[in-house]
């Protein structure tokens, strides 16, 4: 596959997942898939996924957890069927009001116009004390404690 049919369709996954178009984002991706979103037990969306409906319940615990505020690309590489989206991204946790402010990298694999392959890099550490609520001071690690 060429470097711009690869960058066609991230660049279209990043548009649905920036508009929130869960459908169109996951019809990206092959019936087979590569997933891994790895985590702690904590984030019941994290772990290895394999198939189109599984990355479709990936998309609906992280919704059903986090509330997002922001997503930032700050760079795509892309060279043949291999992208890397490089970015950061703001999501307040719904049971305890903590923001989860985070870095992420995402290695993609795309061949035929589908996303096979899918790698989330992103600080685990930061969202598992977010999700329990325990916090540290501001900009100390990605989980501030909620407003007010």
């Amino acid at each position: 596959m060429s470097t711009e049919s690869t960058r066609a369709t991230i660049d279209a996954y990043l548009a649905k997942t920036r508009a929130r178009d869960l459908d169109g984002a996951v019809a990206l991706f092959s019936e087979d898939v590569d997933w891994d979103a790895p985590a702690s037990g904590a984030a019941p969306w994290s772990g290895r996924r394999s198939s189109r409906a599984e990355v479709a319940e990936f998309f609906r615990l992280l919704h059903e957890y986090l509330a997002p505020q922001d997503f930032t690309v700050t760079h795509t590489v892309v060279e043949g069927d291999h992208g890397v989206i490089i970015g950061h991204l703001t999501d307040t946790v719904k049971a305890t009001g903590a923001t989860l402010a985070t870095p992420f990298a995402a290695h993609v694999t795309v061949r035929d116009g589908q996303i096979v392959g899918y790698r989330l890099f992103e600080d685990t550490h930061a969202l598992a004390k977010a999700l329990s609520g325990v916090t540290g001071p501001p900009g100390t690690d990605g989980a501030t404690a909620p407003a007010g």
